[in-house]
């Protein structure tokens, strides 16, 4: 038994096949979803969403969004989303470098838009960075 698993974004499809097992950062944590789940809507965190499909591993960067589960059918919509196996290893890195510089520049100062811009791209720079790596 196998998944239906569709990932869209904005302004594409990133992923449209069928999976064994896919495990989503949600807000509350990880949820692990396989054939047979029961209905579900859960909101998602900037994270990666792992998926196993014909005995193998990839990953997506997820950026904030819903996913849907239901009679065997999981529909992710996302802000954003990127295929761990397109993302440049060494870029991912050094964006994930930057952006913990550029938060830690707010550390101890008060809430503001910048400060949460920062941790917002310290976030999203982590997810492209960890998808990148995993395997």
């Amino acid at each position: 038994m196998s998944l239906t698993l569709r990932v869209l974004a904005p302004d594409q499809s990133v992923f449209d096949g069928t999976a064994e097992e896919v495990i989503l950062p949600s807000t509350t944590g990880q949820v692990g979803i396989l054939p047979g789940h029961v209905t579900m809507l859960a909101a998602l965190d900037t994270g990666v969403m792992r998926l196993r499909s014909g005995g193998a591993w990839s990953t997506i960067a997820l950026m904030g969004g819903f996913a849907e589960v239901e009679a065997d059918e999981v529909t992710v919509l996302v802000n954003a989303a990127e295929l761990g196996s397109s993302i440049n290893a060494a870029s991912a890195e050094a964006a994930f470098e930057a952006a913990q510089s550029a938060a830690a520049a707010f550390e101890g100062k008060p809430a503001s838009p910048d400060k949460l811009k920062a941790q917002q791209a310290l976030a999203a720079s982590r997810a492209r960075f960890q998808a990148s790596k995993a395997v």
